[in-house]
């Protein structure tokens, strides 16, 4: 008998929802976090829970799942297959985590034992199957990382969780949580860490996966457009309470509740265009470029490292340049060189090669004291401000420190420009006093650009300022960001991979795959007209939300040619 014919099979019962949510409310002792909430999955089929961080959306999942902390508490009906769990006493509940109900989490580099193999860990998600001994176990396993799409199995089986890129580790995830072919996999944020190119191979993952083996998606998610391509219903949450549900069709297309409509106001591949007002002194600033020196120059530069005794090409004869008072964006994968080479334009490493000038001061080959007066005018804003924010100092130190080591001005006026540059971001004098624990994301973020923005710069470096935060968060920092551009002349170098949010803020591109420049243009160039194939690929994996709807134009069609030819 072949390995996969002594997998548990599904129960094809049409007929009834797979899982039916009824008046679930969830509480952490007095405080409710999820009120009265309510849908229904079929069989076979995916649903989004949609909303931003704190909206419920996580919370229910893990009620549905019964992984709430020690101190949550769920009321209300979650019917499985046509039994209530929550009723369950947790001997009788456990046989349906992991076989009937599968789990994806968020971050595979926290969910995965980092001294142990990754074959060691998926044996014991082998052991939920009945039967098999452990080699026929070990053949499923390798036969489902090869069914996920890892190239080499084995290979996977023997590492380390440290040894394997982030993309496959959600995939060796993926590939456990269907092990034991459940008929419910609920995946939280799957692809929330990955470049956009990984992030569609995942999501095509799923849908693959869904489709072959007709499991049930419950998707959270807090981007709409990801929602919409790849599930057939969408909940939407705020404040744990549903604020609109129905069919992605309805939900996406013509959203009824002015919170969903929000939503799809701040997804930026479905607005490309929403801060083209701000945006427009750059481009003015633009078509007078060629009688201007650029504020940044970088020419012919390379930098090679030497890895376990072979030498890596990081970055391999770049060159680009920056004019005052524009954007200009880096984008590619994940070692396409894009953070060797803002750190060589800081002076935090050296070119072999090469030559970096930033406002007519050559930036290489200085000693550290000498860029502390390049470093007066170029900042950076780390990619996760709660690790670059020292969390035992409160935001008034925090913002004031640059100050401080640079000797400006005078305590009180030190004070003063510490508000100015709180209130250019946006935020209330009245947080100065707190910690960075005591902040939300979004205004954490807020803190980092104010602390950029104290010394008064000419230049900001932007390193992935908004992929850790929610769509809505992250469109109010990129307002922030366009805001304090217009008003104060800054020129901006911002590294992504995320093309779409790249397209409503950047002004020029350079596209970097494995070290080089492999195309440059304005925004409208390479998102209009691009070149390469390369480009091209990094283009089609922004999602949008028409390929679901594409596909069910092609499900329709062919029902309508079936039922045309029976008759």
């Amino acid at each position: 008998m072949a390995p996969q014919d002594r997998l548990p099979t599904l129960l094809n019962r049409p007929s009834a929802p797979l899982l039916r949510v009824e008046g679930l409310s969830v509480a952490y002792g007095a405080n409710r976090v999820v009120t009265d909430a309510g849908f229904e999955l079929a069989r076979g089929k995916g649903l989004a829970l949609i909303g931003e961080s704190g909206s419920g959306k996580s919370t229910i999942a893990r009620a549905v799942l019964r992984l709430l902390p020690g101190t949550g508490r769920a009321t209300g009906r979650v019917e499985f297959d046509g039994q209530d769990l929550l009723g369950l006493p947790e001997r009788h509940f456990r046989p349906f985590r992991g076989r009937r109900m599968g789990f994806v989490p968020q971050d595979p580099g926290n969910s995965l034992n980092p001294v142990r193999t990754i074959g060691a860990q998926a044996m014991e998600a082998a052991a939920l199957l009945d039967g098999p001994n452990n080699a026929l176990r070990k053949a499923l396993v390798l036969e489902t990382f090869a069914q996920v799409g890892l190239d080499n199995p084995q290979r996977v089986y023997d590492s380390y969780p440290h040894q394997l890129s982030g993309g496959m580790l959600q995939r060796v995830l993926i590939g456990l949580a269907v092990l034991p072919r459940p008929p419910l996999l609920v995946a939280d944020e799957p692809t929330s860490a990955l470049d956009v190119t990984i992030q569609k191979r995942i999501l095509d993952l799923l849908s693959k996966l869904q489709e072959e083996l007709q499991i049930s998606l419950l998707l959270i998610t807090h981007d709409l457009a990801i929602a919409a391509e790849r599930a057939d219903s969408l909940v939407v949450l705020k404040d744990g309470a549903i604020k609109e549900a129905g069919s992605t069709a309805t939900v996406f297309a013509a959203p009824s509740s002015s919170y969903a409509k929000k939503l799809h106001g701040d997804v930026p591949a479905l607005n490309p265009d929403r801060y083209r007002p701000l945006r427009e002194p750059g481009f003015r600033l633009l078509g007078a470029a060629p009688e201007k020196t650029p504020k940044i120059a970088v020419s012919g530069v390379t930098k090679s490292f030497t890895v376990d005794g072979k030498i890596l090409t990081a970055v391999d004869d770049v060159s680009f340049d920056v004019q005052a008072g524009t954007t200009h964006a880096l984008v590619g994968e994940s070692g396409s060189g894009k953070t060797t080479a803002i750190r060589l334009l800081l002076g935090l490493e050296q070119p072999d090669t090469g030559r970096i000038v930033v406002g007519g001061e050559q930036v290489n080959g200085r000693s550290p004291g000498q860029l502390r007066a390049v470093w007066r005018h170029l900042q950076l804003v780390y990619q996760n401000p709660f690790t670059s924010l020292d969390p035992t100092w409160n935001i008034e130190k925090l913002v004031r420190e640059p100050l401080d080591r640079f000797k400006i001005g005078t305590h009180q006026e030190r004070a003063l420009a510490v508000r100015k540059a709180f209130a250019d971001v946006g935020l209330a004098e009245q947080l100065l006093a707190r910690k960075p624990a005591a902040l939300s994301g979004g205004q954490r973020q807020r803190v980092a650009i104010a602390r950029s923005l104290v010394l008064k710069p000419d230049v900001i470096v932007l390193d992935e300022p908004t992929s850790a935060l929610d769509v809505s968060v992250q469109a109010d920092i990129v307002e922030v960001l366009l805001s304090l551009q217009a008003k104060l002349g800054l020129t901006y170098i911002f590294v992504s991979h995320d093309l779409a949010l790249v397209r409503q803020l950047a002004h020029t591109v350079s596209v970097m795959q494995r070290g080089r420049i492999v195309e440059h243009g304005t925004v409208g160039e390479i998102f209009d007209t691009p070149r390469q194939p390369y480009t091209r690929l990094l283009l089609e994996s922004i999602p949008s939300g028409a390929a679901r709807f594409a596909r069910h134009q092609h499900i329709e069609h062919r029902q309508i040619f079936n039922e045309e030819k029976i008759a």
